[in-house]
This record gives C-alpha cells, structure tokens and sequence, in this order.
C-alpha cells in the first residue's frame, strides 16, 4: 500500500545541516515504496503569522499558502523533521505550522530530530509532541533523533560515521511506526467520517 507523506523541515539558517537528514528521509521512504515529499518551511516563504489559512475568505489566502493547504489536505501523515533551538522549537517549522489547523486533523506524524550536540534534538521534540497532538495529529511513539548532525553525513548525503550508522539502523523501525498509523488511520477514515 502506497503511502503519501510529507515531510517537514524548517529551519531558516544559512548553513542548514538538517536539510540533510530530510532530503534523506524522503529518499529513504521513497525507497520503502511510499511518496513522499519535501515541505522546506524556507522555500515555502509564509509570512509571520498574522491569519490562519482558514481566516482568510474563500480565494484570497495567499497562493503558496492555499497550496499548501491542498498538499496537507492530500496526505496521508507527516514526517516532522525538526532541529534544536536553545533547547526550543525551529520557529520557521513553528511559523509555517501553525498557518493550518484542521488540514492536520486525523492524520498522524513522526519526529526526526538533530541537533549539532550529543542530545540529538530530542528537547525541541518534546514540545513538538505536544503541540502536534493539540494540532489534531496523533504522534508516534518512535522518534529518530541525530546527534552531531554536521558529521552524520558525507558530500554525497549519505549516512556517515556513528551517527549515520545509528540513523540508519534507527529508521526501518521508525518509518513502520509511522506506516503502521497512517495504515490504521486511513482504514479507520473510511469506515467512519471524523468526528468532527
């Protein structure tokens, strides 16, 4: 069964690191069969938050963002693919996500986090955890977090050293829990319309 997810990433900087463990993880996801796409917040380009997507009337959302809507509607799940910020969330993921509401609703998400440090992200995804749940995604239990993102992988953007070997040998169980809600959500939406 062929899964379409896409993944999110965030971060605004200069020399982005993360970038590539999310070009990675849809390359790697693509290879288990599934579509998978990437959402890169920087090329999105949303505005500060000043109106949801849903405040706007019908036909005067801002282009890229009515896209988006679309592109979060069609999926299947997510894949969040988050970097540390003073122990804190990328406020450029946080920006881009709290643009939409119920497109989320119904689906569930996975976290990939890094960080440049031993503790791989996982306090930023912490609070990715919660605020996707309050979002109306269910959230996997499985998470798959990079440390030393900066050598974890080589020029060709391929896994690379110790943290390359983890998250590869992480993944495969990361990317079934993932599949395995988005299985169950899909078959439970057409039994029974959400509830609301």
């Amino acid at each position: 069964m062929s899964r379409h997810i896409l993944v999110f990433y965030g971060s605004y900087r200069r020399d982005r690191q993360g970038i590539k463990l999310a070009r990675w993880i849809v390359d790697a996801m693509k290879a288990r069969g599934d579509s998978a796409e990437l959402i890169d917040a920087k090329a999105v380009d949303l505005p500060m938050l000043d109106r949801m997507f849903k405040e706007y009337p019908k036909g005067e959302a801002p282009p890229a963002m009515a896209a988006l809507a679309g592109q979060i509607r069609a999926a299947d799940g997510f894949l969040f693919v988050t970097g540390e910020y003073n122990w804190g969330m990328q406020p450029g993921l946080k920006n881009l996500t709290d643009h939409f509401l119920e497109e989320w609703f119904w689906r569930p998400a996975a976290i990939a986090c890094y960080s440049a440090g031993p503790f791989a992200g996982v306090r930023a995804m912490l609070g990715w955890r919660d605020t996707l749940g309050e979002m109306g995604m269910a959230v996997t239990s499985s998470i798959l977090p990079v440390g030393g993102i900066a050598s974890a992988f080589d020029e060709e953007g391929q896994p690379a050293g110790d943290s390359g070997k983890r998250l590869e040998k992480a993944f495969p169980r990361f990317a079934d829990d993932l599949n395995w809600w988005v299985d169950a959500a899909k078959a439970q939406r057409a039994r029974q319309e959400p509830p609301y």
